[in-house]
């Protein structure tokens, strides 16, 4: 609840002070078009970073690889293309640092670091992608070694009975 309170109700006061005193530095019109230039820059810097993270997912894909980071990169993506579509110098700032490369793979990996500690919390070996197993799409559970050669492969099926 209080994080709500801040995005919805504290974030656009401190956006708006943000974008009067601008207005009173620089002048109005250059502040307007500043809050323009942004939106354009940042959805020509989201089609491109969009198009560029789902050709790494599909290559990802198609060599039998789930394109988790790739994923994270994308929610990252639209966030930030939504920061910058939203008018404001703080949106921006976050929005532009949503669509570098660089900070948004380190922002996708730290969410996953952080996401996922609690949900593989029982698996052996703690977090995922540590445990030293990784389910392929067949349903196979494949054993790793920590240098990522394949061991001994479990397979099984299951049928599902609703009630």
């Amino acid at each position: 609840m209080p994080y709500l309170l801040l995005l919805f109700i504290v974030m656009p006061i401190i956006e708006i002070a943000l974008l009067l005193r601008a207005g009173e530095a620089f002048g109005w019109w250059p502040t307007l078009l500043f809050v323009i230039a942004t939106a354009i820059l940042g959805s020509s810097m989201l089609r491109q970073q969009g198009l560029a993270t789902l050709n790494k997912a599909r290559s990802r894909v198609d060599s039998g690889e789930m394109p988790a980071q790739q994923l994270l990169e994308g929610v990252f993506i639209m966030i930030g293309g939504v920061l910058l579509l939203t008018p404001g110098l703080i949106t921006d700032l976050f929005g532009f640092l949503c669509l570098i490369p660089v900070t948004r793979q380190w922002l996708a990996t730290q969410l996953s670091k952080r996401a996922f500690v609690g949900f593989s919390a029982g698996m052996p070996g703690g977090a995922a992608g540590h445990s030293g197993q990784a389910r392929e799409a067949s349903g196979k559970v494949t054993r790793r070694s920590s240098a990522g050669e394949k061991g001994d492969i479990i397979d099984g099926d299951f049928e599902r009975i609703d009630n």
